[in-house]
């Protein structure tokens, strides 16, 4: 059991007493455990979502070839935290995901209404050309819709670094570890 605890303390930066309730809660099963542990980290983010973010850092990444590069604002609770060397890397790796998969805004529903109707009218005519039943075409744009706002949000594409997750799921793991609210402010793509 000590190996278990020691291995997943590692693995999640978690304390020690919520890794041991979520393996007892697993029974020892260690995946299982993770996944109880990233359910109360998402319980803990969302009674922090609705509190102040007034610090953070401004960080930047640069690819390789210098063609390419981000700017991230990621804000958090207390100067505290801005300092920490785990919300820096974390606001590292949100401007290297920014730089690699050039997402156009933060949240899916902030996605220009005006590039979503073009896109409808796009799929609408697709679905036509595929004899689809008119009855069924609304139902397949709102899913297409859906679709497509969750591929241009920065929170909702899967992480670059590990395609299992998104990046809001990656801030919201943080979140529970570090224990403060945690936002992204703005982002900004350049390239040549």
């Amino acid at each position: 059991m000590l190996k278990k605890i020691k291995k997943l303390r590692e693995l999640t930066g978690i304390g020690v007493v919520e890794i041991k309730k979520a393996l007892e809660e697993a029974k020892g099963d260690e995946t299982k455990a993770v996944e109880i542990l990233r359910i109360k980290g998402q319980k803990k983010a969302d009674k922090k979502s609705q509190r102040s973010t007034q610090e953070g850092v401004i960080v930047s990444y640069v690819h390789s070839n210098n063609k390419v590069g981000a700017i991230v604002k990621l804000l958090c609770e207390t100067d505290f935290v801005a300092r920490n060397n785990e919300f820096k890397k974390l606001a590292q790796d949100i401007a290297m995901h920014v730089t690699a998969m050039n997402p156009v805004c933060i949240k899916p529903e902030e996605v220009n209404q005006e590039m979503v109707e073009k896109e409808k009218d796009i799929w609408t005519e697709q679905l036509k050309n595929e004899n689809k039943s008119q009855d069924l075409i609304p139902n397949i744009l709102i899913g297409k819709e859906k679709k497509f706002r969750q591929e241009l949000a920065l929170l909702t594409q899967p992480f670059v670094k590990d395609p299992s997750q998104t990046v809001g799921e990656l801030i919201t793991e943080k979140i529970g570890k570090i224990g403060e609210n945690i936002q992204v402010g703005e982002f900004s793509r350049l390239e040549l």
